[in-house]
């Protein structure tokens, strides 16, 4: 199916998600997730009116930005080795995994200016996930105020890929409780304002419990 076909199911998604929640639209930024697939898939993204788009890996970022270039807004959404920041520091737009001092401080050296990042945070507490112990989000975020070109802007988590509804809202209400927490401290480094969770399985859910940016890839691309 088309691209954008599925932008427009996802944008009734949204819609429905919202006015169940009594939230307003406009607040949902759309992260199109462009890992599996291609150029011309895409560049057709980009034609339906997605202007975020997502990579989890440094090969596939730099083959997509070297050719659309400021096409799109750029966010890297994987884990992000402190050796591979300076391929990419300057060019995307906001990071989604920052879960570790060591990375802030990579950051904070080869930034030019601030860069806006998500904390990640592993709230389902499972092995396999990276992210900051929710238990030390709070503190974490206070040592990263030692690096000001580092600009924490909001909350990251990667939720199981389980069908148990109750399971995932939880999970998601228990991000949304910790970047309230975080919001209330009224940090100057950071005003923890968003909320990155929900992918193409869960997005509805996320969306009802507070998600202000959704990652969205094979609901909306496809996998190639």
């Amino acid at each position: 199916m088309d691209v954008a076909t599925n932008l427009e199911k996802i944008k009734t998604d949204i819609l429905e998600a919202c006015q169940k929640a009594n939230r307003n639209p406009e607040e949902i930024t759309i992260i199109g997730v462009t890992k599996y697939v291609t150029i011309e898939r895409t560049e057709e993204a980009i034609d339906a009116g997605i202007t975020n788009l997502g990579e989890n890996r440094l090969e596939g970022f730099q083959e997509k930005f070297n050719h659309f270039q400021d096409r799109a807004n750029w966010h890297f959404i994987g884990t992000l080795q402190s050796r591979k920041v300076k391929d990419l520091i300057d060019k995307v737009d906001a990071i989604h995994s920052l879960d570790r001092i060591s990375l802030a401080k990579e950051i904070d050296k080869r930034a030019i200016e601030p860069i806006d990042c998500f904390v990640q945070v592993n709230v389902s507490g499972e092995a396999s996930k990276h992210g900051v112990d929710p238990k030390e989000v709070v503190s974490f975020i206070k040592d990263v105020e030692r690096y000001p070109n580092v600009r924490i802007i909001g909350l990251m988590t990667m939720a199981p890929h389980i069908e148990d509804e109750s399971q995932l809202r939880e999970i998601f209400k228990n991000l949304s409780l910790l970047r309230d927490k975080v919001k209330s401290e009224q940090y100057k480094h950071a005003p923890c304002n968003y909320l990155s969770m929900g992918m193409s399985n869960d997005y509805k859910i996320a969306i009802e419990e507070g998600a202000t940016h959704i990652r969205i890839g094979s609901k909306l691309v496809g996998r190639e």
